[in-house]
């Protein structure tokens, strides 16, 4: 994308981004999947780097899904209406391009970062179990550092088990039907407030986090739950650009140093 003029960066992008993707399908099948309450099964990075920029000055959009066609009907409506504005962040499409990322075959060994923030909430109901203080009522808490990575890791596991349910073939098992973990490591880069527009007159504030997420591949199933997550983004809230992964760092079987699969460059 090119900017058409000087612009700073609106970190407040996630609810413009989001109605400019929907509105390149409307008229499609995906239509009805606008207000099903569902996860519509895409989700998108920022548009990066996020730094304040001038006219001509080129960035970068990632859109993500299990379905190539939803892909392709986005796509085309670029093709056709190249004007993409953000907030306050006017761009021109300049080119579309389709990216196969893969975490690997199995033995692989390799590193998800989250591009933008990972939305994680805990259900009242489970507080007591993770022995987190709730303020009472049916509001859930934000996940924080201080709850440990244990609620966090059972989170995303039961929320990607979710979209498996709706995008994979009912006959493969999901990750919860499977041995071993998702990931082997999470490293916390940081955690952060922003306030996000979920609709048109409703703003909240997220508490959100970063992470690098180091992986192994074990089998053909692991490999297909963590290219789901690539996908379709982890945590809550994807369509808004939460919760998008991208591959950072894959190392194959017979490779002895990682080498960089990072998306963003």
């Amino acid at each position: 994308m090119s900017a058409r003029a000087d612009a700073a960066y609106d970190n407040a992008y996630h609810h413009k981004l989001r109605g400019r993707l929907w509105r390149a399908l409307e008229g499609t099948a995906y239509d009805e999947l606008h207000d099903s309450g569902e996860p519509p099964g895409f989700c998108m990075s920022n548009p990066f780097p996020p730094r304040d920029m001038r006219e001509g000055d080129e960035r970068k959009l990632l859109v993500a899904s299990h379905d190539e066609e939803l892909l392709a009907n986005v796509a085309a409506d670029l093709f056709d209406e190249s004007e993409l504005n953000v907030g306050s962040m006017p761009f021109s499409v300049e080119d579309v391009r389709a990216l196969a990322p893969d975490v690997g075959e199995p033995g692989t060994r390799g590193t998800l970062e989250t591009g933008t923030g990972l939305l994680v909430r805990i259900p009242p109901w489970q507080c007591d179990e993770y022995g987190i203080d709730h303020p009472g009522g049916e509001t859930a808490v934000y996940w924080r550092p201080e709850h440990t990575t244990e609620p966090l890791v059972r989170q995303l596991e039961a929320n990607l088990d979710q979209k498996h349910d709706l995008f994979a073939p009912e006959y493969l098992p999901g990750p919860s039907d499977v041995d071993g973990s998702l990931f082997d490591g999470y490293e916390l880069l940081k955690t952060f407030a922003v306030p996000v527009t979920v609709t048109e007159g409703q703003t909240m504030t997220y508490v959100l986090s970063k992470w690098k997420l180091e992986y192994t591949v074990r089998d053909d199933h692991h490999r297909r739950h963590l290219n789901l997550a690539l996908d379709v983004g982890l945590g809550e809230r994807n369509s808004l650009g939460l919760g998008f992964v991208n591959v950072a760092e894959r190392t194959r079987p017979d490779e002895t140093e990682l080498e960089g699969e990072n998306a963003f460059a």
